[in-house]
């Protein structure tokens, strides 16, 4: 491993794309039975194949049980049809492409506010996952829900402990061993006084409801069916969980694209427009969702490998994205290029409901900060710092000087 970015960023030598190399294989099974699926086309057919793929892995974790399907009863991530395709009906009656672009104002307003603080506590540069990409989506999609403002401490200290506990399962894969609470905390990402405290809120938006969106998830109907409160507050969460994970990860890894292409973030400088094209090429290029799961239901062929009912699969996406049968020159950096079919946001069924909100965001910040900010770059002196979380690609610090 000699080219790419991955020694630059200290990335983990496993996700081998970010050293510029291609997969000897599409698909590949482990000595653990694992199997990996590296391949663009691969991993599409897997994502169009609910009926032998299913994306509910929490059996896997949690067997049979009751918790089990709680898990799943408002997740879309988590479900399959026909259960998945009634659930996004109806929340996206409710999570509306609409509702979306009308947050722009609030979240040119709220990445101001974040970055006035930043640079009032300390000149010369500040920390942006701290002071503007973890704080900015918790913000957002607490205003969103509804959630009042005094709160919002502690939806920021739900979300330290669910990336603890998957800084926990890392760990303990790292060594080998397996500590049952922390793999089923880390693998449900849920956390108990939050889930009571939504259900709480979602109560209430029965009873009164508010301009918000529980109020909008509680009341829509399709077909004279609505969300239980139960699936309301897993959506919440996942909302949360996801939406945050991912936006947060998507705005440092733009950063770090633009400062590894100086001549790219000069023309996005030059041209916000621009951002659109530099928010695609990030997903693809340094994916925040490395990895995604699915569990095979029956057994089944996948690029010529068997893979055996109740088998593991995981879905690499940085892999694929850099798949050389589908991506004129995969390892190279291109916010222009015409098309880019890339699997950031999933595929199918279960592409991203979120991903405007997080376009959005990104778009909105990038061009911030760079307006905000002539000579912006990383510290040579203190380089970023990643989360420990295997399926995430995502800055836990990143410092960045403004002087």
């Amino acid at each position: 491993m000699t080219n790419g970015l991955g020694d630059r960023w200290g990335l983990d030598p496993g996700y081998f794309w970010m050293w510029d190399e291609q997969a000897e294989h599409p698909v590949k099974i482990d000595e653990n039975g694992m199997v990996h699926v590296y391949g663009h086309a691969e991993t599409v057919e897997v994502y169009g194949d609910p009926r032998n793929y299913s994306n509910n892995i929490a059996p896997q974790f949690l067997g049979d049980t009751e918790d089990a399907g709680e898990f799943n009863s408002g997740s879309l991530l988590q479900s399959d049809p026909p259960h998945h395709t009634k659930l996004r009906k109806i929340i996206s009656r409710a999570f509306t492409p609409r509702m979306v672009a009308g947050l722009e104002p609030r979240i040119v307003e709220i990445t101001h506010e974040l970055l006035g603080a930043a640079d009032a506590e300390e000149a010369g540069g500040f920390e942006m996952v701290d002071d503007l990409t973890y704080p900015l989506p918790v913000i957002v999609i607490a205003e969103l829900l509804g959630i009042p403002h005094s709160d919002r401490g502690l939806f920021k200290k739900w979300v330290d402990q669910m990336l603890a506990a998957a800084g926990v399962m890392a760990a303990d894969d790292s060594t080998g061993e397996q500590s049952e609470d922390a793999d089923t905390a880390a693998a449900l990402r849920r956390v108990p006084e939050m889930l009571a405290y939504l259900h709480e809120h979602a109560a209430d938006r029965r009873r009164k409801p508010r301009a918000d969106l529980l109020s909008e998830l509680v009341h829509a109907e399709v077909d004279g069916a609505r969300l239980s409160d139960d699936a309301v507050v897993d959506f919440a969460n996942e909302l949360l969980v996801v939406g945050h994970g991912t936006t947060t990860a998507l705005l440092g890894n733009m950063l770090l694209c633009l400062d590894a292409h100086p001549q790219e973030m000069e023309r996005l400088r030059k041209d916000p427009a621009r951002a659109p094209g530099v928010t695609e090429e990030t997903l693809r290029f340094l994916s925040p969702i490395a990895g995604s799961y699915r569990l095979a239901t029956a057994d089944t062929e996948l690029a010529g490998v068997r893979v055996s009912q109740g088998q593991l699969l995981t879905l690499w996406l940085g892999a694929a994205n850099r798949d050389e049968r589908v991506f004129e020159q995969p390892h190279v950096f291109d916010p222009d290029r015409t098309t880019n079919p890339h699997l950031g946001f999933g595929r199918g069924i279960h592409f991203c409901l979120g991903a405007p909100l997080a376009r959005l965001e990104a778009r909105v910040a990038v061009n911030i900060l760079l307006d905000r900010y002539p000579t912006l770059r990383t510290d040579p002196d203190n380089p970023p710092e990643f989360l420990p979380i295997p399926d995430l690609i995502g800055t836990s610090k990143l410092p960045l000087l403004t002087g």
